[in-house]
């Protein structure tokens, strides 16, 4: 029977604006609805009222961590306004997970800005690195007894989010992680705003290990991407703009978030867009639970041997005995670069919610189903049965 280390990290993972619901301040919820076919998020799992029930749930089936998001633009509504409100909120919820027994991962930037922050011109704006240092010296403050932070989230897919902003208002938007009817590839992120998430990373890194003793990294939208017969040179120029830039920025971190979905093929011509068929996801995406061994192999190599945690996996799925066997053959990849030597820490499945989809509904991630009237949660049983893994601490 596949195991895990001792003192293995086993949760699920969500994001403030997928959640919380009333983001007012962010710069999404400022452009949701201006596209076709956009939906607007609203309350959406009301989580910033319920979050305690949200543990409560997560940690009684067995689980025993637990990643969130503290959002940038409820904390620092305009620059250099800081609502102490808002932080006390977000330390309620940290004391609330260490009290249910939750080990506590938080995310400090989880795609969504303040809205002044964008009209500054976002991440390429002049003062981008000085705003988010400012932020995360304030949010520092609160993160005691906190043991991993993560900086951002997927700054890959950041990047796609920060060129497709502007799309938005022209009718143009697709969101960066459900395909449209047509299953495009997203395009690959400019190099130039990849580079500045990497420094915006350095910035902060430091202060947030002085000031609360955490382990620090980022997380990496990771794809598993592979090279068919001819496309080997192209799959190392695709790689280095969608990935490879950004676990080279991982160089130095207490540890590399792991967030893989699927595979995809790279031609000579570039990424080869999903076929549809049957087994695909919800998303479009194929069904693939060996990307995260794949994923996870590519991150060590790559890194040179920076830890790695898995701060997310999962799939978009209406039938959940599809997502334990999904999430059952993923582990077992996972546990097999275990045995080969690779130091993995942990595995937070995303979602624990059904919640909002950046710019859908439809979607369903979750361990937990959510009635978007009345908010009654509903356990899968797939929540269960990832709880008895944790409780074995293996397969």
């Amino acid at each position: 029977m596949p195991t895990f280390p001792d003192g293995f990290l086993w949760g699920a993972a969500t994001a403030p604006h997928q959640i919380e619901g009333n983001n007012v301040n962010s710069d999404f919820w400022a452009a949701e609805g201006q596209a076709p076919g956009m939906e607007r998020s609203g309350d959406a799992c009301d989580s910033y009222h319920r979050y305690a029930e949200d543990m409560r749930l997560l940690a009684g089936a067995g689980l025993n961590s637990y990643r969130f998001g503290i959002e940038w633009a409820r904390i620092e509504p305009e620059p250099g306004l800081v609502s102490r409100a808002e932080l006390a909120h977000y330390r309620r919820m940290i004391d609330t997970a260490l009290d249910l027994g939750l080990t506590p991962i938080v995310t400090l930037h989880h795609f969504t800005n303040p809205r002044w922050f964008a009209a500054e011109g976002g991440w390429m704006g002049e003062r981008a690195i000085e705003r988010f240092r400012f932020f995360a010296e304030t949010a520092a403050g609160i993160l005691d007894g906190v043991p991993w932070v993560c900086t951002m989230n997927e700054p890959n897919m950041l990047a796609v989010m920060t060129m497709m902003a502007r799309l938005a208002a022209s009718g143009e938007w697709q969101s960066p992680t459900v395909d449209n009817g047509e299953r495009p590839v997203l395009p690959s992120p400019d190099p130039a705003i990849g580079h500045r998430l990497v420094e915006a990373h350095h910035a902060v890194r430091d202060i947030v290990r002085e000031r609360t003793g955490a382990k620090v990294g980022w997380t990496i939208a990771n794809q598993a991407l592979v090279a068919r017969p001819g496309g080997e040179e192209k799959l190392r120029e695709v790689r280095y703009a969608r990935e490879d830039l950004y676990l080279d920025g991982a160089k130095g971190d207490d540890f590399v978030g792991v967030q893989s979905y699927s595979s995809m093929w790279v031609t000579e011509d570039g990424i080869v867009p999903h076929p549809v068929h049957p087994d695909n996801t919800m998303i479009g995406t194929a069904y693939r639970p060996d990307a995260l061994a794949m994923a996870v192999r590519h991150t060590w190599e790559r890194t040179g041997g920076v830890p790695i945690l898995i701060t997310e996996n999962g799939m978009a799925t209406g039938d959940d005995a599809r997502r334990i066997a999904y999430t059952a053959e993923a582990l077992q990849g996972l546990a097999d670069t275990v045995t080969e030597g690779v130091d993995v820490r942990g595995y937070l499945h995303w979602s624990l919610l059904d919640n909002y989809e950046w710019g859908h509904w439809a979607p369903t991630f979750g361990l937990i189903a959510v009635d978007r009237e009345t908010f009654v949660r509903t356990p899968k049983p797939s929540l269960a049965w990832l709880g008895a893994v944790a409780q074995r601490n293996g397969l």
